[in-house]
């Protein structure tokens, strides 16, 4: 049982109703395909709010895109995407705003491409490369350059480089993860859809109810049920909402992303390791509460958790975090090192903009070890931004990202 103010459904947002489906390389049969999730999406939708939950994006996930777009040459490419750019802003679809992935680059040829597709159409062009292990179970270096390579020709052609929000260097990482850009779809699984919750509120609210004058040990059992039952009761209102839509175009439900996804607008997850006793993020005490709010995510019953199910630190989509980097109170490797244990690898972390390919490639292959090694999807998403040296204030333009001080990769 939780207290009447855990139910508040305030607490806990959905943040995603993420859509996987299959497209042809038939240009005519894209609308029909799109617009179909795209209405099942808005009823959804619609249904969430009825019941007073606030959803705060709907997503469409693609298969590879070289499988449907003309990637003979970057104009064929870019003529297709603007095709499908004005499918998506067409009036004859579901008044919502949709964000897309168009799914991962899988050539030399189409990795090439990403850093101009990503400037072109942005919030419609998330993208993610999966890069396996060579023959010793090692990350691919060549691979790894390339993407490497990636990161820094967007960061050289997006304002501030930005341009990174929209691409992840992915290790480890299965199908059908709900959040961008990481997300990608196979061809041969079938249209299927998931959800991702936003939930730092609720976990800063529920760790508010605990009785400070306990033990440690004793203190951490009550965190653990007061968080895990809280998430519990939303997470089985959000299977019924989704169980009791019949809409014609549902496609097959596959899971919950249970991560708690912090963004710029809700509590910091600073404020939950506060509350779990730890002195400021990046003190001593981290990695503990670290693995402790991941087995609260992966303790959710009733469904199927899919994609990273576990503990998001966005640094630079989190108020708590980016304010933390000013404070000079973690760097780049307290990232990897609470990955041991949880994470997401590095998501947007701004790093010094004359940060080589090579020093980025060593970074991403280090995170790629600890995947392939703990068999755990890890990404990368830095932002090295231009003329920016380690300890400098960022100057983002999008509203989704936090001012923050660079960090360095040592």
């Amino acid at each position: 049982m939780i207290s009447e103010n855990l139910k508040n459904k305030d607490l806990c947002k959905i943040r995603t109703i993420t859509s996987f489906i299959t497209l042809s390389n038939d240009k005519k049969t894209w609308e029909e395909a799109i617009k179909k999730v795209a209405m099942f999406s808005k009823e959804l939708l619609n249904d969430f709010n009825s019941q007073g939950y606030e959803v705060q994006s709907v997503r469409i996930v693609t298969n590879a895109f070289g499988e449907y777009l003309n990637t003979t040459s970057l104009e064929n490419t870019i003529e297709d995407m603007n095709y499908l750019s004005k499918l998506l802003n067409s009036d004859s679809f579901p008044d919502i705003r949709i964000r897309f992935a168009i799914g991962e680059a899988q050539s030399e040829k189409e990795i090439e491409m990403i850093p101009q597709l990503i400037k072109l159409f942005g919030d419609i062009c998330n993208i993610c490369v999966n890069v396996p292990t060579d023959n010793l179970g090692f990350p691919d270096n060549n691979l790894t350059l390339k993407c490497a390579k990636v990161v820094k020709d967007i960061s050289k052609i997006t304002t501030n480089a930005e341009g990174n929000f929209n691409f992840t260097i992915n290790y480890n990482c299965k199908a059908h993860i709900p959040y961008f850009p990481a997300s990608y779809h196979n061809s041969s699984d079938v249209d299927c859809f998931a959800i991702g919750f936003e939930s730092p509120d609720l976990l800063v609210e529920a760790l508010k109810t605990l009785d400070e004058n306990t033990d440690h040990n004793k203190k951490w059992e009550n965190a653990f049920e007061v968080m895990k039952n809280s998430l519990q009761y939303h997470v089985d209102n959000a299977l019924k909402i989704v169980e009791n839509c019949q809409h014609e175009n549902k496609t097959k439900f596959i899971g919950i992303d249970s991560s708690a996804a912090p963004s710029k607008n809700c509590s910091s997850m600073v404020d939950v390791y506060k509350l779990l006793g730890v002195e400021y993020f990046g003190a001593a005490g981290c990695i503990e509460a670290s693995a402790m709010l991941t087995k609260v995510f992966k303790s959710i019953k009733g469904c199927d958790l899919i994609g990273f199910s576990g503990l998001m630190l966005a640094v630079i989509e989190d108020e708590g975090l980016a304010e933390a980097t000013k404070k000079n109170q973690f760097d780049i490797r307290s990232l990897l090192t609470y990955s041991s244990v949880c994470g997401i690898g590095l998501d947007t972390v701004p790093i010094e903009g004359d940060s080589t390919i090579e020093k980025i490639a060593d970074i991403c292959r280090d995170t790629g070890m600890m995947a392939f090694k703990l068999n755990k999807p890890l990404t990368v998403r830095v932002f090295p931004v231009p003329n920016l040296k380690a300890g400098d204030i960022t100057k983002f333009e999008s509203d989704d990202l936090c001012n923050a001080a660079v960090l360095r990769i040592p």
